[in-house]
């Protein structure tokens, strides 16, 4: 899902569609008259007005198809978790605090509907470009109900009697506790940098505009707004957000416990700078080559692997901590 809303906003085709219609909207527009009801609808908009006026009917499918796969996969995902919710639920299949986890899931996915109609409705006013800062809420939600769904599934699957209790993986799960905030502000760093179009501007590699901080650093002045909508600094920012993200992580991965009977845990901590390896050269390389279509989805969606990478090797290193009277509550959160 996060993919697609990533290959959705890189070809433009977020704002295709102008209404929303949650409960309605899950068929395609059949016939000529649909689709020029549609066509008609999206001729009002800014976007057409003031960027694609003159788009043939043909075009505007081209856009239309992607944003329409985007939401009908929302609902999709909304259907396939809430029926076997309700089946679980009517067998008796769930326990208390599994049904409160599955609840609160159910609701983030409803709200994320609705965040994302929220983010399509900034570009519908004047300015055809969805406001960054409800592009970054709209990921960062994606994120959170992402992990939060990876959280509880990991605490099921029972691997404590699998994974040896290692005295260092205290340490090494509270590192990764702050790698994983500092991963999670890199990200939505990113977001800024995608609501901007910042990648398409300073596109060299590690300096800006042959400085390492641009001159154009404080164009809005020294200003909160500053900080979230000049794009010299949103680029600058995340640049060196990332940079922290890789070099932390290759030194968490240097920390690995090299004892036996830890391989599951090593394993589960080296995981985390190889993401971050590939994740940093994909972000340069995507920048070099002003921001492909293709890089820019395997970017974003190397972020959700590393995120992953990183929260797996807290749920490892809580295993590997606990003693195994502790063991039960670790799977119960």
């Amino acid at each position: 899902m996060v993919v697609i809303g990533g290959l959705t906003r890189l070809t433009e085709s977020g704002l295709s569609i102008v209404e929303w219609k949650p409960l309605t909207g899950w068929m395609p527009p059949v016939g000529d008259t649909a689709w020029q009801e549609l066509f008609q609808k999206y001729q009002t908009s800014p976007e057409y007005q003031k960027i694609n006026r003159g788009m043939s009917l043909d075009q505007f499918k081209g856009i239309f198809w992607l944003e329409f796969i985007h939401r009908l996969w929302g609902r999709l995902i909304g259907l396939a978790f809430a029926v076997p919710l309700a089946i679980f639920w009517w067998r008796g299949w769930l326990d208390r605090r599994l049904k409160g986890h599955m609840v609160a899931a159910l609701l983030l996915g409803g709200a994320q509907g609705v965040l994302g109609w929220w983010m399509v409705a900034s570009g519908l006013i004047d300015d055809p470009r969805v406001s960054p800062y409800r592009l970054a809420a709209h990921f960062g939600l994606a994120v959170a109900i992402y992990g939060y769904l990876f959280w509880i599934a990991t605490g099921l699957i029972g691997l404590s009697g699998e994974v040896g209790v290692n005295a260092a993986s205290g340490r090494m799960r509270r590192l990764a506790v702050l790698l994983l905030g500092l991963v999670v502000v890199t990200m939505l760093s990113g977001a800024l940098v995608a609501g901007l179009d910042a990648g398409l501007a300073y596109n060299t590699f590690p300096l800006m505009a042959g400085r390492v901080v641009p001159d154009g650093y404080f164009a809005l002045g020294v200003t909160f707004a500053n900080m979230f909508e000049n794009i010299a600094a949103v680029q600058f920012n995340h640049r060196l957000l990332a940079t922290l993200t890789v070099l932390s992580a290759l030194g968490f991965g240097f920390l690995a416990p090299r004892g036996s009977g830890d391989f599951r845990l090593r394993r589960a901590i080296l995981l985390v700078p190889v993401a971050a390896a590939i994740q940093y050269g994909l972000g340069v390389l995507t920048l070099l080559l002003h921001v492909p279509i293709a890089l820019g989805v395997a970017h974003q969606g190397t972020a959700v692997i590393l995120f992953t990478a990183v929260l797996w090797a807290i749920r490892i290193a809580g295993y590997a901590s606990a003693k195994p009277l502790q063991t039960a509550a670790i799977r119960a959160n």
